[in-house]
């Protein structure tokens, strides 16, 4: 028989990211200080019906079912650290891997179930002076608990697709309770920055004006070694994709194969070039340089770069870099 904590993101009324001072609410992305989870009061305060379905699901199924509405980063640590593993001799919190909780985490946006993910991060990524023998060289966190993933809007087919569509997890409550007790762990890559936060989907950098057209910008771009732009030449986008939610600007593919599970990032930049044709008319076209690797990182030249990230929105103003998790999270999946 398995505890299974059923985890909602509520509202924070009068803290920094919550409702109230400019973080978005149960239907958008959590805050961007913090990617502290937003929410609002009328609709997120009870549990909805799909979190009531879902408990119903798996309570039929003789598991032990809590609801928690988490309203700050504390509290969401609370949850999370029934998750641990027993004491270390080396006194580091770990996850337990044969834990008897497991977690469902009810979300609105990708935003929210990246929040959690990030206080997983927090919670069990040991400091480098005290990295253990026993994690894997190619990763600074062991591998975090699987979490399920129980989509608020069950039916949602239009617009951009959020996470659990491209993984292809059920959505319905009762199909994700069947994933939490009968599936198994899908490991998924993790995207983590030297901002302290993660990304579980991909990054767009660049701005578009009232009109829609996008506005032009220069950073330079580098994965690994290879360099994409160095700074002096304008960009209309760039994509910094984990999985494939950021494949695509408008008509114009960016990234080629997005793979959450083969163990690198991919990235593309949008370049217009101008050409002149044999009339001397000025063409302009879309030049889109791709490239894989480890680890991404962009310094803006400019003085802002709007970006979104897992549906949160933010500036860049100095250089960010990404790197690779291999399989360093998971999702219960059938």
């Amino acid at each position: 028989m398995y505890d299974v904590v059923l985890l909602t993101l509520g509202s924070e009324r009068d803290a920094p990211g919550g409702c109230g001072s400019g973080g978005a609410c149960c239907g958008g992305a959590a805050g961007v200080a913090g990617d502290k989870p937003g929410a609002d009061p009328e609709r997120c305060d009870t549990p909805r019906v799909p979190v009531l379905a879902c408990a119903e699901a798996l309570t039929a199924r003789g598991a032990r079912v809590e609801t928690v509405t988490a309203r700050s980063d504390a509290e969401i640590d609370e949850v999370l650290a029934r998750l641990d593993g027993p004491p270390r001799p080396d006194g580091l919190t770990w996850p337990d891997p044969d834990s008897k909780t497991r977690l469902v985490v009810a979300t609105a946006s990708d935003a929210q179930l990246r929040a959690v993910l990030r206080r997983l991060v927090r919670r069990y990524a040991p400091p480098p002076s005290r990295r253990p023998a026993d994690l894997a060289g190619n990763r600074t966190v062991p591998d975090l608990p699987p979490v399920g993933v129980l989509p608020l809007d069950p039916a949602r087919s239009t617009g951009h697709r959020d996470l659990a569509a491209q993984l292809g997890l059920p959505r319905d409550p009762a199909g994700v309770a069947a994933a939490v007790l009968d599936g198994t762990p899908r490991r998924l890559d993790l995207l983590r920055n030297d901002g302290g936060s993660v990304t579980l989907d991909g990054a767009l950098l660049g701005a578009a004006d009232d009109t829609g057209r996008p506005l032009h910008w220069r950073g330079r771009v580098e994965v690994d070694d290879v360099v994409l732009s160095h700074g002096d030449e304008p960009l209309l986008a760039c994509a910094v994709g984990n999985a494939g939610g950021y494949a695509a600007l408008d008509d114009v593919t960016l990234l080629a194969g997005p793979d959450p599970t083969d163990g690198v990032v991919e990235v593309a930049v949008a370049v217009p070039v101008v050409s002149r044709s044999t009339f001397g008319r000025k063409r302009v076209r879309l030049e889109v340089r791709r490239a894989r690797g480890r680890a991404v990182s962009v310094l803006p030249r400019d003085e802002k770069v709007p970006f979104v990230d897992d549906g949160v929105e933010g500036e860049l103003s100095r250089k960010r870099s990404w790197w690779t998790e291999p399989g360093a999270w998971a999702v219960w999946a059938v």
